[in-house]
């Protein structure tokens, strides 16, 4: 899967049609999926064109891509990143929906910065964030908005490691090992175990938890 808008790469009702439409796809006929952005941008998160119209255009992009990333969370096969440039916001959130997380080195930034441009962090953000991130950066990233390099994000948890170059090749190959070892009944049922009971719960308050999601000025 390669999310490319030829902009930042900004998660909109259209781009959220086509990871459903793709991960329907692998479901289907794959045994595990890679995920890549564009040179430079791995994903500037929630589209700010459409989260400006109003609370309730805000809440619906934001309630369509809870779901998008618990579907992702909940995968039944395993899911690697290639992130290919700056991470921010929903697109930090895709990382943490990731088993895999491999980035290219460079000058990019990965983080949560909500609580900074005046959104509250949902909860499905935060207990994403409490599950992949580690233990001593969670307050940091999730309420102060630290932002973090590619090696900072490898520390904290956004990634698991980085490469200097030939980041598709890796990537495609991690998953494609994945994919090829890994028992696809035995991952299901362990994911299910894992993670059934968070999504579960989170799914069930997505209606009260996006309807205190407000973007300043709205």
């Amino acid at each position: 899967m390669r999310f490319d808008d030829g902009k930042a790469n900004a998660l909109g009702h259209q781009a959220i049609d086509a990871f459903h439409s793709a991960l329907d796809e692998a479901e289907a006929t794959a045994s595990a999926v890679a995920i890549f952005g564009r040179p430079g941008r791995f994903s500037a998160g929630f589209d700010l064109n459409v989260m400006k119209q109003g609370p309730e255009s805000a809440q619906a992009l934001v309630r369509r891509g809870a779901e998008l990333l618990m579907r992702l969370y909940g995968f039944p096969m395993p899911v690697v990143a290639g992130c290919t440039g700056h991470a921010l916001a929903a697109g930090a959130l895709i990382l943490l929906s990731c088993d895999e997380r491999i980035g290219i080195d460079g000058e990019t930034r990965i983080g949560l910065p909500e609580v900074s441009i005046g959104m509250p962090l949902p909860r499905f953000a935060t207990e994403l964030a409490r599950d992949r991130l580690t233990n001593r950066q969670f307050t940091k990233a999730a309420l102060l908005s630290a932002s973090y390099s590619p090696t900072a994000a490898v520390e904290a948890g956004f990634l698991d490691e980085i490469v200097a170059d030939d980041l598709d090749e890796t990537v495609i190959k991690r998953a494609t090992e994945l994919g090829a070892n890994l028992s696809k009944d035995g991952f299901r049922i362990t994911r299910q175990n894992a993670r059934g009971k968070m999504i579960a719960g989170v799914l069930a308050e997505l209606d009260a938890d996006v309807a205190t999601f407000s973007v300043s000025g709205n």
